[in-house]
């Protein structure tokens, strides 16, 4: 690894900006500004700006040739870090880079520093050279692992907007299989609170005659969970976005889920998950309860409860819609519930994102990887649910989600690491799509 490149990134992995930690809130925001002088540097203009409770870095590129009509590319990476405990196990200062053998440590280097600086020095190699094609706009965050909201609700009251979106907080499948993701599924979070009676009753004076609790929401919950085919109720299946053609014929190069199932240590729900396994976690909707509090855990006794309480969650589909499936699981829990039975309904969710693989930016992102990698990457989808992506997508803006961390990269462990080729690598694949991305 070039000695200056080290250095320089060597500086931001040595700030601890863990945001989950308060006592580490100024530097994130030192974080925040290192990133602003780094973007300056370039040739850019930066500024770390307050926006709601935190601060987002906001900025711009402008083309090489000044022109105004050139294709505007909205950056985003985060410069925040997971918390580096437990300390004992690191083998090296979390916030010292630290370079053995063919891989670079320290906290952030792939989850999301060592991304977001190769995005930025890709840049500042077109830069230097006259040849940056496209308008770069850039809002970074400091909180993105603390699931925070901001950069979603920035991009909502955006009104500039941009013709494409590049986030490199990804990774690829394995050494020299990069991928690009077209989707996250969303979220639809319930809480449901169930009432049967004024107080607790004797089961040997009630049990058989009066409604318990616990027994009314078990069959609620199971009213809104897959049935033998792995599939949820159909209520819960309307909008699905089919997989197209491509990504299945990407997806069947995969490891089979029978393999991931066993590397989790997980059992298959049915006969056919495991053959089923991406369709199932990309491009389906799942359900799961998330908890469970009734009676008195713990403490044998005969009592009928008349207050129980539950929570789950439902992953969403991309092409799905949080009111639409929230209030279609709502009537099926209530459908469920006997006359008697008073339920209380509490909700919120975040959408699924999708961008087509026909999009003309996914296009020109596949050739800028086989131009910088020699590799065409696969085009994959996320299982979790990343609320800046739909707040892309339902702005219009086609967004190329990728970058070049590894599994076995450690993220939000101890000893993270990034491979150290694909540092060279990942400036020559992003240089390679802003180029590319100049065609739109």
């Amino acid at each position: 690894m070039d000695e200056a490149w080290r250095a320089e990134l060597a500086e931001l992995i040595a700030i601890p900006s863990v945001s989950a930690d308060p006592a580490h809130r100024e530097d994130v925001k030192r974080a925040g500004e290192w990133v602003c002088d780094l973007i300056r540097r370039i040739g850019g203009t930066a500024e770390l700006t307050p926006f709601g409770e935190r601060e987002l870095v906001l900025g711009e590129i402008r083309a090489s040739n000044g022109a105004t009509d050139a294709p505007t590319v909205l950056l985003y990476n985060h410069f925040d870090v997971q918390p580096p405990a437990p300390l004992g196990l690191w083998e090296s200062d979390p916030f010292q880079l630290d370079i053995r053998g063919e891989w670079a440590y320290g906290r952030g280097v792939t989850d999301d520093k060592g991304q977001l600086w190769l995005v930025l020095k890709a840049a500042q190699r077109l830069v230097e050279a006259g040849a940056l094609p496209v308008n770069l706009r850039i809002a970074f965050d400091g909180e993105e692992e603390i699931g925070g909201h901001t950069i979603a609700d920035w991009v909502a009251q955006d009104e500039r907007g941009a013709d494409a979106a590049v986030i490199f907080d990804g990774g690829m499948l394995r050494r020299d299989v990069p991928t690009i993701e077209l989707a996250t599924r969303g979220l639809v979070a319930f809480d449901v609170k169930v009432r049967t009676g004024a107080r607790d009753l004797h089961s040997g004076m009630f049990g058989g005659v009066a409604l318990n609790a616990i027994h009314v929401l078990m069959p609620c919950l199971d009213s809104v969970l897959a049935g033998p085919d792995g599939r949820l109720p159909e209520p819960l299946r309307q909008g699905i976005a089919a997989p197209t053609a491509e990504e299945l014929e990407a997806w069947s190069k995969l490891p089979p889920g029978a393999e991931s199932l066993a590397e989790a240590g997980a059992q298959p729900l049915d006969g056919t998950a495991a053959e089923e396994f991406y369709r199932r976690v990309w491009a389906e909707p799942s359900a799961d309860v998330n908890g469970i509090v009734g009676g008195k855990p713990g403490i044998r006794n005969t009592t009928l409860s008349v207050e129980a309480a539950g929570e789950f969650s439902i992953r969403l589909a991309p092409g799905q819609d949080v009111e639409t499936i929230g209030a279609a699981a709502e009537r099926l829990l209530r459908d469920a519930a006997p006359v008697g039975a008073e339920l209380e309904i509490a909700w919120t969710g975040s959408n699924p994102g999708l961008v087509s693989a026909d999009a003309p930016a996914i296009q020109l992102a596949v050739e800028a990887f086989e131009q910088g990698l020699g590799i065409r990457p696969l085009l994959t989808r996320v299982g979790g649910s990343i609320p800046l992506m739909p707040a892309l997508t339902e702005k219009g803006i086609d967004t190329i989600l990728t970058g070049f961390g590894l599994p076995e990269s450690n993220i939000h462990s101890p000893n993270e690491r990034f491979l150290v080729p694909y540092f060279a690598s990942g400036v020559d694949t992003a240089a390679a799509l802003f180029t590319a991305l100049g065609r739109l």
